[in-house]
């Protein structure tokens, strides 16, 4: 596997490539965002971005080292500033989307004062020259990327309009409405607050409920410790380390938190969503059901949790 199989010029066509696939990527999530959610997204494909180019980056010296360095230094050069004129962050992108016509006007104002002056010699021509030309080069590469992007974007599906019909249609067939829950990372936890209150007549706050389900979990390792294992770092989570960000941090809470505190108040818990069954823990249980509602697409980037309601 330590032999090259491409060449540099390949290698760069590679990454431009993929660069492009991550712009129209990108492109059908700010499509689909929401303007509570637009700061998140746009944190996000900072992310998305960073993280390709440091793989790149890490891959170009690769190769570099493992053919020996043959180019000289002035072909380096030449390399990375051909990259640096060519190559458009996503981050970078999405900022020239959101410029409106004022901004455009004011990117137009430089190159007016780069015209060259009759007063100064050949060689000032000629750079302010090459200088309008890269210009002109990368924003005909914007466009082209733009318009590359928006094709791809507009035959993507739009996920949360699909969504948000479908548990449209489920709420109705099951004569139930929606309690919108403010997505801040407690989603859950506030929507089986408002059911219980709802169905059970209790009232009980987020930081409670947290505590009781931590605590559960803490108390139920065996039943809990295979949802703990952490695929970024291949390995088990602690659990008492997690149930205290469960317990005293906004991380989110899923299926085990929905599966202890199920138990904790000995009912069942249902969780209607779009285009699978309904998630259903705990059938055993002796007090009213809780009946939530989880959507994947329809609040930018986050998984969130309603509270459903009699109609």
């Amino acid at each position: 596997m330590s032999e090259v199989t491409e060449t540099e010029d390949q290698l760069i066509a590679r990454h431009k490539k993929e660069q492009r696939d991550l712009i129209a990527t990108i492109t059908g999530m700010k499509k689909q965002a929401t303007k509570s959610k637009k700061k998140e997204v746009m944190r996000k494909c900072q992310e998305l971005d960073n993280t390709l180019q440091s793989r790149q980056k890490l891959e170009l010296e690769q190769f570099r080292e493992s053919s020996g360095g043959s180019k000289s230094q002035e072909q380096r050069e030449e390399v990375v500033v051909t990259n640096d004129e060519d190559e458009f962050s996503p981050e970078k992108l999405l900022a020239q989307l959101e410029l409106d016509s004022k901004n455009r006007e004011q990117e137009e104002i430089p190159k007016k004062q780069q015209q060259p002056q009759q007063s100064q010699g050949e060689c000032g021509k000629k750079k302010r020259n090459r200088q309008k030309e890269r210009l002109a080069k990368r924003d005909a590469a914007i466009q082209q990327m733009k318009e590359e992007a928006s094709k791809e974007a507009s035959v993507q599906p739009d996920l949360r309009a699909i969504e948000l019909a479908n548990i449209a249609e489920l709420c109705k067939a099951a004569k139930l409405r929606e309690f919108d829950i403010l997505p801040d990372g407690h989603c859950l936890f506030a929507s089986i607050s408002d059911q219980l209150k709802t169905r059970h007549n209790k009232d009980i706050s987020v930081p409670v409920l947290r505590s009781k389900a931590a605590d559960h979990i803490r108390k139920n390792p065996d039943t809990f410790a295979p949802f703990l294992f952490d695929e970024d770092k291949m390995e088990m989570r602690d659990i008492k380390s997690y149930t205290d960000e469960i317990e005293n941090t906004a991380l989110w809470g899923g299926d085990m938190e929905i599966m202890a505190l199920s138990k904790e108040y000995n009912c069942p818990i249902s969780v209607m969503m779009s285009g699978r069954a309904t998630f259903r823990v705990n059938d055993e249980g002796e007090n009213p059901e809780l009946k939530l509602v989880y959507y994947k697409s329809s609040y930018g980037l986050g998984e969130h949790y309603n509270s459903l309601r009699d109609a």
